[in-house]
């Protein structure tokens, strides 16, 4: 099993998603971001990071009855958004916004299949 240490104090270290199917989230992240994940039962699986990183955990998934929206946007970051946006779609996610530019680069707005909006942007 994969552990999380904390590296930089008064930052955001873990994110935690909720979603209505634990899962159809594990797939939908699995198929569109290459995310691979910790078992700790049938309620919460970890978010571990890239291998290349050391594969530790950066956050979970975390099973619900229903998923409130509207609170922080959770944004990815991407080198290639088109194909992002496409595997999100592949997926079975949905692109709400863009990609659109902004000050930054580009990016776009998705929904995961319990209807959690998450952000992906890119440098170009």
């Amino acid at each position: 099993m994969t552990s999380h240490t904390h590296g930089i104090p008064r930052t955001i270290d873990y994110i935690e998603i909720s979603v209505t199917d634990l899962p159809a989230a594990q797939a939908f992240y699995g198929a569109a971001f290459g995310w691979e994940f910790t078992p700790y039962g049938p309620q919460y699986a970890g978010i571990r990071t890239a291998a290349e990183r050391g594969g530790e955990e950066a956050g979970g998934l975390m099973q619900v009855d229903e998923v409130s929206t509207g609170g922080p946007l959770v944004l990815l970051y991407s080198d290639d958004l088109e194909g992002t946006a496409e595997a999100i779609t592949a997926a079975g996610g949905r692109v709400t916004q863009g990609p659109y530019e902004f000050p930054g680069g580009r990016r776009l707005h998705f929904a995961d299949p319990s209807g959690n909006e998450l952000g992906v942007w890119s440098e170009r």
